[in-house]
């Protein structure tokens, strides 16, 4: 899925520091939920270390960003994690390894993170074992807006121009922190704002509403393995 709005912005703000810094500034709370994904536990900025660390990890990333790399906020999210694992490896005194207790079917498992950067590849087994539990989280995350997977085989766009109108629809939230912070804690879509900016028809959002809000929430959510596997 490509969201052209925030990827065209990432472009234009890395080349003015007032705007990058501006940029950074409204997405820290994004920052600070990758954060305490990685870490398990709540972060306050000015106390914790590791929200320095990721928001420098951050700026990073959008200074590295390019098309190639697909979605900003995936591509972004992986960086952070990157540094934050660097960081806590740094941090150990009397081991070189660092083990994530990833909790799967209820069993908990170590991964040896001492080779590299990065979480170990998985086997096409446990590939499918972290789907499920993320279609599983993702479910749940979509109850709360009144949404199913079978609601979602309804409405899905069948047609490349309109699966092209909804991304542009994701891609323009995306790009507006205060729109995306409205709709995460709101639970409610501003419609008539998004319709005036991109001129876009109210009957798209009428059929799409729970499509686009789908999109927008696996785009900004923890679901890494489901991501370019599910085709929204």
């Amino acid at each position: 899925m490509q969201f052209t709005a925030i990827n065209a912005k990432i472009e234009n703000i890395r080349k003015n520091a007032d705007e990058l810094n501006g940029f950074v500034e409204e997405y820290k709370p994004y920052i600070a939920a990758c954060t305490e994904k990685v870490a398990g536990r709540y972060m306050s900025y000015g106390r914790d270390d590791e929200l320095s660390i990721a928001m420098i990890a951050f700026v990073e990333a959008i200074n590295s960003f390019n098309l190639s790399k697909g979605n900003f906020f995936s591509f972004s999210r992986n960086v952070i994690k990157r540094r934050l694992i660097d960081y806590y490896r740094s941090e150990q005194r009397h081991s070189k390894v660092i083990s994530l207790n990833m909790f799967i079917n209820d069993q908990e498992e170590e991964f040896d993170l001492s080779m590299g950067d990065s979480l170990r590849i998985y086997s096409e087994q446990k590939l499918a074992e972290l789907r499920k539990l993320e279609l599983k989280e993702l479910g749940s995350e979509l109850a709360d807006w009144k949404i199913s997977f079978s609601d979602l085989a309804e409405v899905s766009p069948r047609h490349e121009k309109t699966k092209k109108q909804c991304s542009d629809i994701a891609g323009f939230i995306l790009s507006r922190p205060d729109i995306l912070q409205q709709i995460m804690s709101k639970k409610y879509l501003p419609v008539a704002e998004i319709e005036k900016a991109l001129k876009v028809p109210r009957k798209l959002f009428e059929r799409f509403r729970k499509y686009i809000i789908t999109v927008v929430i696996i785009a900004v959510g923890d679901y890494e393995y489901i991501r370019d596997y599910i085709k929204l």
